[in-house]
């Protein structure tokens, strides 16, 4: 069987690509919506596991283009499902317009990707007549990650440690964007890098800090970054204190 992975935010791809692997599943990764039409018209894969949100061409557009295409091409469909770090009433909505298949949530662990595969991906002796379903969902909980539970969530520390490291990295690299953006007051260059915090900090289970990223991307959009500066700050060293406590481990 054949993956493709779409997601703007490299840990993810990391992660979901070590998983596959260590499922033994062929996989490519790519950033975008626009870039993961390409890969489909020049290659065949079996499933999409797709970001919903992303720069360029998100999860949503990409499924009507790709559902659009194999109607006028007359191919079968391809199983889509979406990726997001939650999934409100009105996001599983538009994943059902657009034509996606199912929806998880982020972050998935190493079981419950295989039991994904297990479900959507065909076998010899199944076939299932309605596959749509939205159950496939991670809960969490607020309370910061250890090793022992990151081991049993993805597998083995070999899978947790580069995950690591490429989370901290990308988190530190966009913090340094959102420092830049109050230098020069720019709201939307914000909000591009506080919507990718939103991912990172997410990442392992809900922390409490991506919703006042949520909630400072409304702000500055609302307000403007100097009223915002204040609360742009205590975010950036919660956020740090978070990372610092990950590389601890």
């Amino acid at each position: 069987m054949r993956v493709l992975v779409v997601d703007d935010h490299s840990t993810y791809r990391l992660l979901l690509g070590s998983l596959l692997e260590k499922l033994g599943v062929i996989y490519q990764c790519c950033g975008n919506g626009q870039q993961a039409l390409q890969r489909l018209a020049a290659e065949s894969f079996d499933l999409v596991i797709s970001d919903c949100r992303m720069p360029v061409m998100d999860g949503y557009a990409m499924t009507r283009e790709v559902r659009r295409r194999e109607k006028v091409e007359r191919r079968s469909p391809i199983i889509i499902l979406g990726l997001s770090g939650s999934l409100s009433p009105e996001e599983v909505r538009r994943c059902v317009a657009c034509g996606m298949d199912g929806w998880l949530t982020k972050p998935i662990s190493f079981a419950q990707l295989r039991e994904v595969l297990r479900y959507w991906l065909p076998t010899p002796e199944s076939a299932v007549v309605d596959r749509r379903r939205s159950d496939v969902v991670s809960t969490h909980n607020k309370a910061f990650p250890n090793r022992a539970s990151l081991i049993e969530a993805f597998g083995s520390w070999d899978v947790v440690e580069p995950m690591l490291f490429s989370l901290i990295e990308e988190a530190h690299a966009d913090l340094a964007v959102l420092v830049h953006a109050q230098a020069v007051l720019d709201a939307k260059m914000a909000a591009q890098s506080l919507h990718r915090l939103v991912g990172s900090v997410a990442f392992l289970g809900e922390t409490g800090l991506e919703v006042g990223a949520v909630d400072l991307i409304r702000r500055v959009q609302l307000i403007g970054m100097a009223l915002s500066r204040s609360e742009l700050d205590e975010f950036r060293h919660d956020v740090e204190r978070y990372l610092n406590y990950l590389a601890y481990l």
